[in-house]
């Protein structure tokens, strides 16, 4: 992990500072939300993707599981009032470890090109969204125990139009995102 040839010290600092700013984009993004029962309506998931997309799917999913890290150890990062193991394992517990595959995910598709244009951005957050939403549905269904329909009705019917804007705005914002975060370069 350490660095070991000339130029690889700028580039671990570079991602140590890209992960720090990742996650406290993360925590910021926690605070912005719309309780609902269960699980509430926050701008993590657009972050994520775009984080993903930006840092690519190394750095993206490090910097998640940093932010889960984060969390775990009782920092205020999460969207509600408290951090510590007890979001990690509650009804939020399904999609904030959906934010890894997500990340991962999106990642991935960005290094393939799919970050080049609008629509193909669009549908790789799409692909993310669905990551996200999945893990949190299987999670309120059966670790939970709340079955499919009411998981349907509390975790995954309310996220899916406010899902399809903030692929539009993710994928319309990324331009912007890259010229701050170039991972190619």
């Amino acid at each position: 992990m350490w660095p070991t040839r000339p130029g690889e010290s700028v580039g671990a600092l570079r991602a140590v500072v890209l992960v720090a700013l990742g996650t406290a984009l993360m925590a910021l993004s926690a605070k912005v939300n719309l309780p609902l029962p269960y699980v509430p309506m926050t701008l993590q998931t657009l972050v994520v993707l775009m984080i993903g997309a930006a840092y690519g799917w190394r750095l993206g999913s490090a910097t998640m599981i940093a932010y889960l890290a984060e969390g775990a150890m009782g920092l205020p990062v999460f969207a509600g009032p408290v951090g510590g193991i007890a979001p990690l394992v509650g009804p939020t517990a399904g999609y904030l470890f959906g934010f890894v595959g997500a990340a991962f995910v999106t990642g991935w598709l960005a290094e393939r090109g799919w970050d080049r244009s609008v629509v193909l951005l669009f549908a790789a957050m799409a692909v993310g969204h669905i990551v996200i939403l999945a893990a949190g549905f299987g999670w309120l269904a059966f670790g939970l125990g709340l079955g499919a329909a009411k998981a349907w009705q509390v975790g995954l019917a309310p996220f899916i139009a406010a899902s399809l804007v903030k692929n539009a705005l993710g994928a319309t914002l990324m331009p912007a995102a890259r010229r701050l975060v170039d991972r190619r370069g």
